[in-house]
């Protein structure tokens, strides 16, 4: 039984970014698949793929940088399927305005319509997406600068409020 439900992926954490792709229906894996050899062809050195925030991602390891606000791995890049599309996440651009802008004048380029929110771009198919301009971006944010991009913007730790006397 297929524990997806319209190409919406379980509550339940996959285990491997292989079980991802395997619980979604076929033409969801097939783009989920293409646009992820894409990422691999591309990522740069030092980011790994896992399964993080419920989806296909690709980050800084805690390994190499241990002092996210979270506590979860620095998300570089991410891969979903969700009810009506799939998604493409792309932290980098989302914290920086230029690769914003870098990103949407590769859109417009290969008469693609861009489809995004703040780091994420939305798309039905593979062919929604100017596939070499992806693979650019992908490859153009090395780990150590993506890394200051973060911490240029890093959310501040939140306030621990000290009991006892005031």
């Amino acid at each position: 039984m297929n524990p997806i439900d319209d190409g919406v992926m379980p509550k339940t954490q996959p285990a491997s970014p292989a079980a991802y792709l395997a619980a979604l229906p076929q033409d969801r894996r097939a783009t989920i698949g293409t646009l992820r050899d894409l990422i691999l062809k591309h990522l740069p050195p030092g980011y790994v793929e896992m399964i993080g925030y419920g989806v296909l991602a690709y980050g800084v390891p805690l390994s190499v940088y241990p002092s996210t606000y979270n506590g979860q791995p620095l998300l570089y890049a991410g891969l979903a399927s969700q009810k009506h599309y799939c998604s493409f996440y792309l932290t980098c651009a989302y914290m920086d305005e230029r690769k914003t802008a870098e990103l949407k004048a590769a859109f417009a380029k290969a008469g693609k319509k861009l489809n995004m929110g703040k780091c994420c771009v939305r798309f039905r198919t593979i062919d929604d997406l100017p596939l070499p301009a992806i693979g650019k971006f992908i490859a153009s944010v090395p780990m150590k600068a993506f890394i200051k991009q973060y911490e240029a913007v890093k959310p501040p730790k939140k306030a621990v409020k000290k009991l006892g006397k005031t």
